[in-house]
């Protein structure tokens, strides 16, 4: 997504889009986010009322996978001179991640989950 992502766009971008018609495929399923503004905006808040959504405590720790992911591709990325050359390089990047290193964070999640436990939700070491 190119620009800023604000609270309007993440509605008609991502969850009017996306989501909303993916979600609409899956009954019962619950829908997670992070607290980033364009989520938390009162126009996305409304829009997910149509829609069960996992409560995501103010202070939580992230234990998002992806978060992981992206820290490794951002580590492999090249110097970029242009917004073509950065969207290659990370389609590139994300196409050949090693399935080894997406198998290591799924295994790992049991072991996040407990660390988080054990923290009372504060930092852990993941």
């Amino acid at each position: 997504m190119r620009g800023t992502l604000t609270g309007q766009r993440n509605v008609d971008d991502i969850l009017r889009s996306h989501v909303g018609p993916f979600l609409n495929g899956l009954p019962g399923a619950i829908f997670q986010q992070d607290n980033a503004r364009p989520h938390t905006a009162r126009v996305a808040q409304d829009f997910r009322r149509h829609f069960q959504t996992l409560p995501w405590p103010p202070h939580s720790p992230d234990l998002s996978l992806v978060e992981h992911a992206w820290d490794q591709l951002k580590r492999q990325m090249p110097s970029c001179h242009s917004v073509h050359d950065f969207e290659m390089a990370v389609q590139d990047l994300g196409t050949h991640l090693p399935q080894d290193n997406i198998r290591c964070l799924i295994n790992s999640m049991p072991d996040r989950m407990v660390a988080c436990i054990a923290a009372g939700g504060g930092p852990t070491r993941y």
